[in-house]
């Protein structure tokens, strides 16, 4: 009888747990967020003794199921629950912004490459307040794609200040330049934002920073041109390299240009062209020139803001020669020939 028993409560508690397993339906989200950061662990518990159960690349969707303080109770795609610090979770909203700077940063060309130097906070908008997309460690591979002058934020009372600010900011500057970059963060994963600019360093090519110096140059931006073989046969690129000098924070993100061509006699770059009177925009928009019997002129151009009005530049390389194409003059109106 015993036995039974026991062999019917097993079979009913089997069937029991089928039904159960077959007719549960997962807890609904109170809202979707994604991962914020490179790698975003999921633990067991709030409490202190806890342990992982999962581990989140950055953009991995998760489901929303409660909060408690400031963490919340995730659930990942593959069904696994567990706890995170809030701030390592970017809104639907935010990720959506994220997405579309994005793709309108795909349409910028490139004007310089370089490299986080120090821990550094990707922001979904230039200025030290707004929101942060990622943080960066030191090392990190970027694009540069644009720059942007911001005003220095009063400090905050008691001395705070955010991890930006707490890079050697002299306290006489009022304006700071911000630079829309383009940050590799994995072997084949970028994500696009806002930079502190004095947290990139430019990977400027040889020698192009010695000719800088010697002009008292800050670069900004540098660009193949075409490209002409030295006496070894050797393709040398030649460049045209814009910048600036004076503190960060001016209204031009450009005031001069510099054309560096290849002799090939002096076996070394020489300046091929120079102007120092522009007040110029990035970006620069470069078309190469190539050589062979179909050659073709460099061009590249700009807007200039230096007459109170956008005004679009451009000029032609043929050769070692570079000048500025300028447009055909209006013709003059013909005087009446009215009598008096």
């Amino acid at each position: 009888m015993t036995r039974k028993f026991l062999l019917g409560f097993t079979l009913l508690a089997v069937i029991l747990g089928f039904v159960y397993l077959r007719t549960r339906r997962p807890k609904a989200p109170i809202e979707v967020a994604y991962a914020g950061n490179r790698e975003v662990v999921v633990y067991s518990t709030t409490a202190l003794v806890r342990s992982p159960v999962a581990t989140l690349a950055f953009g991995d969707r998760v489901d929303i199921l409660q909060r408690f303080q400031d963490q919340v109770n995730v659930r990942t795609k593959g069904g696994v629950t567990g706890w995170v610090s809030e701030r390592e979770l970017l809104s639907a909203d935010l990720w959506q912004k994220a997405r579309d700077l994005e793709l309108k940063s795909a349409q910028v060309p490139v004007q310089a490459r370089g490299h986080t130097k120090v821990l550094s906070n990707l922001r979904l908008d230039p200025g030290r307040d707004t929101q942060r997309l990622q943080q960066l460690v030191k090392g990190v591979s970027v694009d540069v794609l644009s720059r942007q002058a911001v005003p220095v934020p009063a400090p905050r009372s008691g001395g705070g200040q955010a991890q930006e600010e707490s890079a050697a900011e002299p306290a006489q500057a009022k304006k700071e330049d911000w630079l829309l970059v383009r940050a590799h963060t994995g072997p084949n994963a970028s994500l696009s934002g806002w930079l502190l600019g004095r947290f990139i360093d430019l990977d400027v090519p040889r020698p192009l920073p010695d000719y800088a110096s010697s002009a008292n140059m800050r670069i900004v931006g540098w660009y193949e041109l075409n490209h002409v073989n030295d006496v070894g046969g050797k393709a040398k690129p030649q460049y045209l390299v814009v910048g600036t000098h004076g503190p960060e924070g001016q209204p031009c993100d450009f005031t001069m240009l510099r054309v560096f061509t290849w002799g090939s006699k002096r076996e070394r770059y020489e300046t091929a062209f120079v102007e120092s009177d522009v007040c110029g925009k990035l970006p620069v928009n470069v078309t190469p020139g190539t050589g062979g019997r179909n050659a073709v002129d460099a061009q590249f151009s700009f807007v200039d803001l230096g007459d109170a009005s956008s005004e679009p530049r451009t000029y032609v390389m043929h050769q070692t020669v570079v000048r500025r194409l300028r447009a055909p003059a209006s013709p003059a109106k013909p005087k009446s020939s009215a009598r008096r």
